[in-house]
C-alpha cells in the first residue's frame, strides 16, 4: 500500500521545514520564490492534495468564493465576463481558492440569492461583476460585513469598496483619437441611455476627445439598450441627417456590430469601432477596444483575498487601461 503523502513527505523532498510547506500552501507570498518553486515542484511530483477540511479548520475559512453568471444575450457581449470568470477561476485556484457560480436576473434577485448562499454555504466572500449608481448589493454586503471586491467601480464614492474596473473613458478617447488622426471630424458615439456608470463614462471619452480636438459632437450621440437591432436602427438614423458622420464609435461590440449591417446595406464607407473585442470582432475584422480581462479577474483575487487576510484598510482601487486593436473596419 502507497505511502499516504502528508506535509511532513512534502518537506522531506523539498528540503525544508513543514511550516515552510504550510507557508506555501497557506501564504505563498510570506515565502522566497526560489523556496517557493522548489516546494511547489515537490507537492507536483509527489501529487499531493491539500485536505480543504483540515485547511478550513486552520484558518477558519471555506476557501470557497461566489460570482454571478450573467444571463444569455445576444451572444457577443456575453463573452466578455465568460472570459473574466474563467480568468477569475484559475486564479482563485492558485490562490487556494474554490468559486461557486450562481445565477440572477436583476439586483433584488441577486441580494435574495446572497441570503440564500450565506444560509447554506460558508462563504469567505464574492466577486461582484457590474457596478451602477446607488448599487444596493454592495449596500447589503457591506452592511453584514461580508468580504466581497467588485469588477466595476462604485460610482457614488470611489473609496466605498475594493474594486477594480478598466477606464472605459479611455477606450473611447483612444478609438476617437484614432479616428482623427484619420483625418475623421465628424465622429458620432453609439451608446446607452444616460444614467449608467459604465456607459455615461465610455461616452465622455468620445466628447471629451473630440472637443479637445476642436471638434463638435453635436447631433452625433445617439443612446439605446444594448443590441444588435438596435445598433443597426440607430446607424441607419445617423446615414440620413444632413451631414453624417464618416466615422462612428460604439459604446459595445454588439452596437457596433448592429451598425456594421446598416453600414454594408447603405453601401456606406463609415469607419466602425466597438468595445470589448469580443471573438465576433475578430470574426468580422471589427476594430475594437480591448479589456485586460484576465489581468482584471486576477487583480480581484489579490484584493479580496488582501481583505480575507485582515487588511484592515481598504485596499488601493485598481483601474487597468485598455488597448485598441486594429482590424478592417477602422
Amino acid at each position: 500500500m502507497a505511502e499516504k503523502v502528508t506535509i511532513a513527505t512534502v518537506a522531506r523532498q523539498a528540503r525544508v521545514s513543514r511550516q515552510t510547506v504550510s507557508n506555501v500552501l497557506n501564504a505563498p507570498h510570506i515565502v522566497r520564490e526560489e523556496t517557493r518553486q522548489r516546494v511547489q515542484e515537490a507537492i507536483d511530483s509527489l501529487g499531493y492534495r491539500v485536505s480543504q477540511a483540515a485547511r478550513q479548520m486552520r484558518t477558519g475559512r471555506s476557501r470557497l468564493i461566489a460570482v454571478r453568471i450573467e444571463p444569455t444575450r445576444d451572444g457577443i457581449n456575453g463573452s466578455v465576463l465568460d472570459r473574466f470568470l474563467h480568468g477569475l477561476t484559475e486564479t482563485a485556484e492558485t490562490a487556494g481558492y474554490r468559486t461557486m457560480l450562481y445565477t440572477a436576473g436583476d439586483d433584488e434577485s441577486e441580494i435574495a440569492a446572497y441570503d440564500d448562499l450565506l444560509t447554506a454555504y460558508d462563504l469567505d466572500g464574492f466577486v461582484l461583476t457590474g457596478t451602477d449608481h446607488g448599487d444596493p448589493r454592495t449596500a447589503w454586503l457591506a452592511e453584514r460585513g461580508v468580504a466581497f471586491v467588485t469588477f466595476g467601480r462604485p460610482w457614488d464614492d470611489l473609496t466605498a469598496h475594493p474594486w477594480v474596473d478598466v477606464d472605459g473613458a479611455a477606450g473611447t478617447a483612444l478609438a476617437t483619437a484614432h479616428l482623427l488622426a484619420h483625418g475623421h471630424r465628424r465622429i458620432g458615439f453609439l451608446g446607452w441611455p444616460p444614467g449608467s456608470g459604465v456607459g455615461d463614462d465610455r461616452r465622455s471619452g468620445w466628447r471629451e476627445t473630440l472637443r479637445a480636438a476642436g471638434a463638435d459632437p453635436t447631433g452625433l450621440d445617439r443612446a439605446t439598450e444594448d443590441g444588435i437591432a438596435e445598433g443597426e436602427r440607430l446607424m441607419r438614423d445617423l446615414l440620413v441627417v444632413a451631414d453624417p458622420p464618416t466615422a462612428v464609435v460604439c459604446a459595445s461590440d454588439s452596437l457596433a456590430f448592429g451598425a456594421l449591417q446598416a453600414v454594408r446595406a447603405a453601401d456606406s464607407a463609415v469607419a466602425l469601432i466597438g468595445f470589448d473585442d469580443t471573438p465576433v470582432a475578430a470574426a468580422v475584422g471589427l476594430t475594437s477596444v480591448s479589456q485586460p480581462l484576465a489581468e482584471a479577474a486576477a487583480r480581484c483575487v489579490d484584493l479580496l483575498t488582501a481583505v480575507l487576510d485582515g487588511d484592515h484598510q481598504t485596499p488601493d482601487p485598481v483601474l487597468l487601461q485598455p488597448s485598441l486593436v486594429l482590424r478592417h473596419t477602422a
